[in-house]
């Protein structure tokens, strides 16, 4: 992977530039050297523009692969290699002291398909819905490992129903790290903090 030059440690006040539909915005994105951080002949990685949490960066093919439903079993050895710069990413010593999770929305919003690299303290200015607290802490999240052995096992990744996704999204708050069922996302966030002070 070659470095380019990047802010790791603030969140751009800078919103990416998109031409057309937002759901192509990542695209624009890919492209900004405010929001690379690295890349190679196979992926770019950026920092998300909209983080969900302290540390958030997405890892997108450079191949035009709309989503994981267009995921086919020659792409094994890309989703492999997602997975690895990710890992090498978390291992920069920036990050050492941080836990990461690494996986796919089941029903992605945003065209390219794009694996998220977040660091689990969900502390963000940018996280402010039920809908963004349930898409990386249900099962509508799923893990890396866990799309590259479906790939490997049925030459496809199987993914959960419109329906099922839709249970995920309305699942009640609760806490990532314990049992406490918040009442509303201000709930949540302030109880965050409490297991951020530990």
């Amino acid at each position: 992977m070659s470095k380019r030059k990047h802010e790791e440690t603030a969140v751009s006040t800078k919103k990416p530039k998109t031409s057309g539909h937002w759901a192509k915005g990542l695209l624009q994105t890919m492209k900004d050297p405010e929001f690379v951080v690295n890349s190679d002949d196979s992926v770019t990685i950026i920092r998300d523009a909209y983080p969900k949490a302290e540390f958030h960066y997405l890892v997108l093919p450079m191949e035009d692969i709309s989503s994981l439903k267009a995921v086919k079993k020659e792409h094994l050895s890309l989703l492999e290699h997602m997975e690895a710069v990710a890992n090498d990413l978390i291992r920069e010593d920036k990050h050492k002291h941080k836990d990461f999770k690494l996986g796919y929305h089941a029903e992605a919003s945003m065209l390219r398909l794009h694996l998220h690299v977040i660091s689990d303290d969900m502390n963000s200015a940018c996280l402010k819905t039920k809908k963004h607290w349930n898409s990386f802490n249900t099962a509508f999240f799923i893990n890396s490992t866990d799309v590259v052995q479906s790939l490997k096992q049925n030459g496809r990744v199987v993914l959960p129903g419109r329906e099922q996704c839709k249970k995920f999204m309305e699942q009640q708050l609760q806490c990532h790290k314990c049992d406490y069922k918040p009442k509303n996302m201000p709930d949540l966030k302030g109880h965050i903090l409490k297991h951020l002070r530990k």
